[in-house]
């Protein structure tokens, strides 16, 4: 790289570090604007930071994988949760909102009653916050190595450096400043990573032999192009899809999508100004996360075909770097390699200070010291902020591979998404359920690989009935919830249905069964709002026809579920 590509780097690190300074006396005033910025982010920045914390700087190498193996159809992998997200908009950020809670794992009290509670709680969070939490930023940090070895072609040694560094560094800004800090650099780092993917999508598509995007459909096989799998797609075939968009976005818990909301998506909705806000800025959120940010990276990933078709499989992910090496000049090198630090740094700082919310309030403030000062909490959550960044950068010497772990995450999640949803509305769910949730689901996934040899996602059909039976038959042969417990959440969280047994016991009137109709008709219309604009883009970029039918579809849909936000306003 040129002086100028150091410049850039240097001067994004000087911004994001001044951010944090910028907030950090807010973020030292109590434990809930350090975690959730005083509940006081407005929509556009808290669903930009949603967008940019699961915009992980594997993540278009990911993409690049899928397409050169599969075609574009291969990326139903993961746009099979629009569904789950919408559901989690329109259903559930209200609630979240409402609930009160510091984060989603203090809502296991708020919600359910006994020593099985507390314990769920305290485990959810030890094993959330320290342990997945690490691993998953472990990970990150192994693949940001790879890019970094692969765009500079250094020693090993010197890679890990820098990325220890960089993690470290994260670690400071995020301790200083926050959730504030967190959310607002996100917001610019989402702007930086995906300016950098558009220049060099533009750049690459107009390099020899390609020369313009008409030239880019020449020179690939049609069946890359399909939206959909077809019987000859080698990385999804038709009945795995139709496992996937059936069956596994309600089923299986999945960081970022999960059913019913949860994780650093809950703590957003829960930072925002208002329910609207929280409602608005997951909408942003899904809309961004599966129609918009996706593009740039498909079209780089199919000129990668054409430009290094003779890769070996196992280095495909790596051809989108490639061609950040090899194209791009002095000055757009430095925005790309800053894009991929801002992409990396985004998802990063959230799982800092996301952690960070459970071991302090949900395991430190709830079961070790009690009693003690705001003040202390937030210095005790800047140390800890601290401390995970150093075990999870750590984790690169251990950490080779991880291949087939997004699908193992799928499996030991498939089941609990009903549990999930169902909590919020349904009195009889307890911590029982949701602890048997998490367990069944085990033993199913040993028998399911180990003894026949079923892998993801036709195994769904062997976990998730299992694991529903099993927290169904608990739910019912253990006690339900206190019945004051029940009453407090009622009157906190006012779901607009369900509850029935409450409801009648404080002379409430009957669930209104309307409302629930609206937000069905509300999901139906953001789905078909999120995947007729994500085929929409893609069509008018890559001439497909029903380009105009696709953005019509979406136009409808948008202004329906615009009109219909009235429908439901107290």
């Amino acid at each position: 790289m040129a002086a100028i590509d150091y410049i850039i780097i240097l001067f994004y690190f000087l911004f994001s570090i001044g951010i944090a300074f910028l907030f950090s006396r807010r973020a030292r005033t109590n434990t809930r604007q350090f975690f959730l910025s005083g509940q006081s982010l407005p929509w556009w920045i808290t669903g930009t930071a949603m967008v940019a914390t699961t915009f992980a700087a594997d993540t278009p190498l990911a993409v690049t994988e899928l397409i050169r193996s599969g075609g574009i159809a291969g990326n139903w992998l993961w746009w099979n949760m629009v569904a789950a997200n919408v559901v989690t908009v329109f259903f559930f950020a209200k609630l979240w909102r409402r609930s009160g809670v510091l984060t989603d794992i203090e809502f296991i009290e708020l919600r359910y009653s006994g020593k099985e509670a507390s314990f769920l709680r305290g485990f959810k969070a030890l094993y959330l916050g320290l342990f997945a939490n690490c691993i998953i930023m472990g990970w990150v940090n192994v693949a940001l190595a790879q890019i970094l070895a692969h765009l500079f072609n250094i020693s090993h040694s010197y890679v890990l450096f820098i990325v220890i560094a960089t993690m470290l560094f994260v670690g400071i800004y995020s301790a200083i400043g926050g959730l504030w800090a967190v959310a607002v650099t996100d917001f610019v780092q989402f702007i930086i990573a995906m300016g950098g993917c558009i220049v060099l999508a533009v750049v690459v598509i107009d390099k020899p032999p390609i020369q313009g995007i008409d030239g880019l459909i020449q020179s690939i096989p049609k069946n890359a192009l399909l939206f959909f799998p077809s019987g000859d797609s080698s990385s999804l075939p038709l009945s795995a899809f139709l496992l996937f968009v059936g069956v596994q976005w309600w089923a299986s818990w999945y960081p970022g999508s999960e059913p019913g909301g949860g994780g650093y998506v809950a703590q957003r909705m829960m930072s925002s100004k208002d329910e609207t806000h929280s409602l608005k800025a997951t909408l942003w959120f899904t809309i961004a996360h599966f129609a918009l940010r996706p593009w740039p990276w498909i079209i780089v990933a199919l000129a990668t075909m054409v430009l290094y078709p003779n890769i070996p499989a196992d280095q495909s992910k790596a051809t989108y770097v490639f061609a950040i090496r090899d194209y791009l000049p002095a000055g757009l090198k430095g925005i790309l390699v800053a894009a991929f630090l801002a992409a990396y740094m985004s998802t990063i700082a959230t799982h800092l200070n996301w952690g960070s919310s459970y071991l302090i309030n949900d395991l430190y403030q709830r079961f070790m010291v009690k009693g003690k000062s705001e003040k202390h909490y937030v210095y005790s959550a800047q140390v800890c902020t601290t401390l995970l960044a150093i075990v999870a950068s750590l984790l690169i010497f251990v950490i080779d591979s991880i291949s087939g772990a997004w699908a193992f995450i799928i499996e030991c999640g498939a089941g609990i998404g009903p549990v999930l949803m169902l909590r919020w509305y349904w009195w009889r769910i307890n911590a029982w359920s949701e602890i048997i949730a998490m367990i069944a689901p085990i033993p199913a996934v040993i028998i399911s690989r180990l003894v026949l040899h079923i892998a993801l996602p036709y195994n769904l059909l062997i976990i998730v009935p299992w694991t529903t039976i099993c927290w169904v038959v608990a739910t019912f042969v253990t006690q339900p919830v206190n019945h004051d417990t029940l009453t407090a959440f009622y009157h906190k969280v006012q779901p607009e249905f369900g509850f029935a047994p409450i409801r009648k016991a404080l002379h409430y009137p009957p669930g209104n069964y309307q409302t629930f109709m609206i937000l069905l008709f509300q999901t139906t219309l953001g789905i078909i709002a999120t995947y007729s604009l994500l085929f929409g883009i893609g069509a008018v970029l890559l001439r497909k026809t029903g380009a105009c039918l696709y953005l019509i579809a979406f136009a409808v849909s948008f202004v329906l579920v615009i009109y219909s936000f009235r429908m439901t306003k107290k």
